[in-house]
């Protein structure tokens, strides 16, 4: 049964590999991983850009639940297709201009049919090249991660956690974010998360944006 089901999905592959002749879905699942950051492929889950679920069809800046459209795309009237999205991947804003899209154009055209032909693939299929949200989910973070305070010292930012422990950071280098989506933070539970540079950098996510005000109390732990 086992050896069945693999035939079966190989020979389903090999199908519609054979149908998008001018891209190859493998190359194509690896390429989108750039764009994986900013585009889930799950429908209805939004993230910097619209989820790209069912995307081959659909209008031009009218994804279901998505806000966060340019006036220029909003402007658009016309429907995804392959030759459009190759024409947006090879350059999107000489394709719409004015876009809040700023990718750096693709001019590798085998490239740019890869990611194509992997968006139908997955979107013919429901399963094929899902790709996994990588966004972790803040309402189960571990206490050394859950902030308690936040004191404004000259210059820096002194963040304490439940654990008790205190970490300080050059205040440019502390962002404060906002989620208030199913993977966000519980309500009055902040959340530390870093941001690389050998730790010296760090942003706090928040629930709600009026939760900030009322962390960040303007003195020293010391004092």
């Amino acid at each position: 049964m086992k050896m069945r089901l693999i035939i079966t999905a190989t020979i389903s592959i090999t199908a519609i590999s054979s149908v998008l002749a001018q891209g190859d879905v493998s190359r194509g699942a690896v390429a989108f991983r750039q764009c994986a950051a900013c585009h889930s492929l799950e429908p209805g889950l939004h993230l910097t850009g619209p989820s790209l679920s069912g995307v081959i069809g659909r209008n031009a800046g009218k994804a279901p639940g998505f806000r966060r459209y340019s006036e220029a795309l909003k402007g658009v009237e016309f429907s995804w297709t392959e030759k459009a999205l190759d024409q947006w991947l090879e350059n999107p804003d000489k394709f719409v201009p004015g876009t809040s899209m700023r990718i750096r154009p693709m001019a590798d055209v085998s490239m740019r049919q890869d990611i194509v032909a992997f968006l139908k693939a997955s979107q013919a299929t429901g399963s094929i090249g899902k790709v996994k949200n990588r966004m972790a989910n803040l309402k189960q973070a571990p206490p050394e991660k859950r902030v308690t305070a936040v004191h404004y010292c000259p210059d820096a930012y002194q963040v304490t956690v439940v654990t008790g422990a205190t970490y300080t950071f050059w205040e440019f280098n502390l962002r404060f974010k906002t989620d208030s989506g199913s993977n966000g933070p519980l309500k009055g539970q902040p959340v530390l998360v870093g941001q690389g540079m050998r730790g010296d950098r760090a942003q706090i996510i928040f629930s709600t944006p009026s939760e900030i005000g009322t962390y960040i109390q303007n003195k020293c732990t010391n004092e």
